[in-house]
């Protein structure tokens, strides 16, 4: 027995002894640069595309496995600029072989010097890394139809390690070039630099990364690991700092989780000031967005936490800096196909006017034909199509709540804004809106539907103690009213063009200004006298204008056109009643005023006769230089109109015609001499 076990012992070590001969000996015997004309026939079969590698070509198998060669090229198909799809300079790697028997990879050296690939379409729209060949063996490179394909293992098993050590790594001046023949772009990644040094399963990794893109530099720095004995799963820690461009810089520290088989992460960001403008531009791109200011979006910068999968991600709290803004936030969004999003934000102060598209110089108004704005309605037909693509919005569903200290929109300036908004479906609401704005508080809801192909927005609002002046100077430039307003207002319109929204304005409102002043018009002048009334007479050191106690508009709107009939105005000495309309979509005006005489001043107690007449003003022009102008002829109709009944009495009465010619006569001359006055 002890015979044979000696026996036994000693073919082993033999056979062992002959295979690491075996090994060392065979590539020195054995030259691999006469099976290179081989090796590049068969790739080339392979791929379809020319290959061929220099004349340095070594192999070795012990005590390390290792291959090196120089001047590898896999070219492109015809039909491309580029010759090649793949060039590496020189390659080298060195890894010990008996310890992969026990599941142990050593890895003494991994070097590689000067690679590039070129990623290209073609002016045909054919890309180069697409490989479409039939390999030797007369098999088509595509999966066969009735082949059947994989599924991915669920088991998340991984590749188990005994141990993992790696030397060195070094990956320098690589490139990676993109190129588009039919657009003329270039984009180049060059000068790529990879560092790794003294790797294992047990350590963290540390990383040395160096880029330039189209000439920008790039730079990652920091350590990555242990990554355990099952690389692929498992939490793996990592630190990692990112420079970019000269202009960002980015901390990232935190842990991804089974990044083979079911990818989580869990990292804290700070993103440290930077300029998203100057950022672009050293990019070479041009700012995607046209703001009203263009110095907005000049400073950025954020620090939260952010984790998530390949399905969900979140922000559980996040600070925002935008410009002079802060933004406290949370955020969730949840499967992605058909997004459920859920948020609250806080924001100190936004200034919105800045971020609003840059205005185009102001079109010409387009004139109407006609007497005024009524015929306006006569124009081309309502076209509400939107180009844009809604469907996004009507997988998304939405459900948050954002607050405002202070907000300035269309220069409007708000305080304590809060509105909660809710969407399915491609139905979204913001339901309640709440704000408070020149001394006053507003309320209201809203509606915006995509669910068909015209957008659909609806608005009602309530609005409470609203200084009116400031509000109209702010947000109009106007000056020509005063009062504490107090309003209901319901819209509805369709499209999201300008054009088309104010085409397709349909509602009703009321509104009630209290203790104001109508500026720049004297209704009891008018009623003294027209001359001063309308400036025909010296102007006096005073600019026109009408206190009242009372302002009353109830309106309605129908496809772009403001109409009211029952407007009225009270003041110490006139009564004002006003009707007409205003087309919003050519900005023009038709409106009567009637103001009528009030028959006391101090009440019952005073019995003084008031003097003058009542002149009706007709109000026409565009809303940027509206025309004030006396009625005349209706004011004389309406004269006529009030004495005819006695001129009518006293023509069926029995005197002579001659005599009643003559109280006709003298009832006309009252009428002018009425007017005259």
């Amino acid at each position: 027995m002890n015979r044979a076990i000696k026996w036994g012992l000693i073919i082993s070590g033999c056979l062992v002894v002959l295979i690491i001969a075996g090994l060392v000996l065979l590539p020195r015997f054995v030259d691999v640069r006469r099976y290179k004309p081989l090796i590049e026939e068969q790739v080339t079969k392979a791929t379809g595309r020319p290959f061929s590698v220099g004349d340095d070509l070594h192999i070795s198998l012990f005590p390390y496995a290792g291959v090196s060669f120089s001047d590898l090229h896999l070219g492109n198909p015809p039909g491309f600029e580029e010759k090649d799809f793949v060039f590496v300079k020189s390659f080298f790697v060195r890894v010990k072989l008996l310890p992969l028997l026990f599941r142990d990879v050593q890895v003494k050296r991994f070097i590689l010097n000067g690679a590039r690939i070129v990623l290209e379409t073609n002016k045909d729209g054919r890309v180069n890394w697409e490989f479409n060949s039939k390999a030797g063996s007369g098999t088509s490179a595509k999966t066969s139809a009735n082949a059947q394909i994989p599924e991915k293992s669920e088991t998340g098993n991984g590749v188990n390690l005994k141990a993992f050590a790696l030397g060195e790594l070094e990956v320098k001046d690589g490139s990676v070039v993109w190129m588009d023949d039919r657009k003329k772009l270039r984009r180049e990644i060059s000068d790529v630099t990879l560092l790794l040094q003294n790797v294992s399963l047990e350590r963290p990794i540390g990383l040395a990364f160096s880029a330039k893109v189209d000439g920008q530099p790039l730079s990652v720095d920091g350590n990555v690991g242990p990554i355990g004995k099952m690389p692929g799963k498992g939490m793996i820690p990592l630190k990692l700092s990112v420079r970019a461009f000269e202009q960002m810089d980015v901390k990232i520290k935190g842990h991804v989780t089974d990044p083979a088989t079911h990818p989580k992460f869990e990292m804290d960001v700070n993103l440290s000031p930077f300029s998203p403008r100057k950022l672009m531009t050293a990019m070479g791109k041009t700012f995607p967005l046209s703001t009203a200011d263009p110095q907005a979006v000049g400073r950025m910068a954020f620090n939260g936490e952010v984790k998530g999968d390949m399905k969900n991600i979140s922000i559980p709290k996040g600070v925002l800096d935008l410009d002079e803004s802060k933004a406290t936030f949370m955020i969730q969004a949840d499967n992605f196909d058909h997004a459920r999003v859920t948020f609250n934000v806080a924001v100190d102060q936004i200034d919105m006017d800045r971020y609003l598209p840059a205005q185009d110089e102001k079109k010409p108004v387009r004139k109407t034909t006609g007497s005024g704005a009524s015929k306006a309605k006569k124009s081309e037909p309502i076209n509400a199509k939107s180009e844009a693509d809604y469907s996004p919005l009507r997988r998304l569903t939405l459900n948050g709540t954002v607050r405002i200290d202070k907000l300035k929109i269309k220069n409007a300036k708000t305080e304590s804004v809060y509105l909660k908004v809710t969407g399915e479906k491609g139905l979204f609401e913001l339901q309640p809106v709440t704000l408070e704005l020149y001394q006053g508080k507003m309320s209201g809801k809203g509606m915006f539907s995509v669910q068909q192909d015209v957008p659909k927005t609806d608005i009602q609002l309530e609005l409470n103690g609203v200084n009116a002046a400031p509000l109209l100077v702010d947000v109009l430039k106007k000056d020509f009213l005063e009062g504490v307003l107090k309003a209901k207002i319901h819209l509805g319109m369709k499209g999201d063009d300008p054009v088309v929204i104010r085409k397709t304005l349909t509602g009703n409102g009321d509104l009630l200004f209290k203790n104001g002043a109508v500026k720049g018009i004297n209704l009891q002048a008018m009623v003294q006298n027209v001359k001063t009334a309308f400036g025909l007479a010296e102007k006096g050191e005073n600019a026109p204008r009408t206190d009242f106690s009372e302002l009353h508009i109830p309106f309605s709107v129908q496809n772009g056109v403001f109409r009211t009939t029952a407007t009225t105005l009270t003041s110490p000495l006139v009564r004002l009643k006003a009707s007409g309309v205003a087309d919003l979509v050519n900005q023009r005006l038709d409106f009567r005023l009637e103001p009528k005489v009030v028959a006391t001043l101090k009440g019952q107690g005073d019995t003084e006769n008031r003097s003058g007449i009542m002149v009706p003003v007709l109000v026409a022009g565009t809303f940027s230089s509206p025309e004030f102008r006396p009625d005349l002829q209706g004011m004389l109709k309406q004269e006529i109109e009030k004495r005819l009944p006695d001129l009518q009495k006293q023509l069926k009465g029995n005197e002579s015609s001659k005599e009643n010619s003559q109280t006709m006569e003298d009832q006309v001359k009252g009428i002018l001499k009425l007017f005259g006055k």
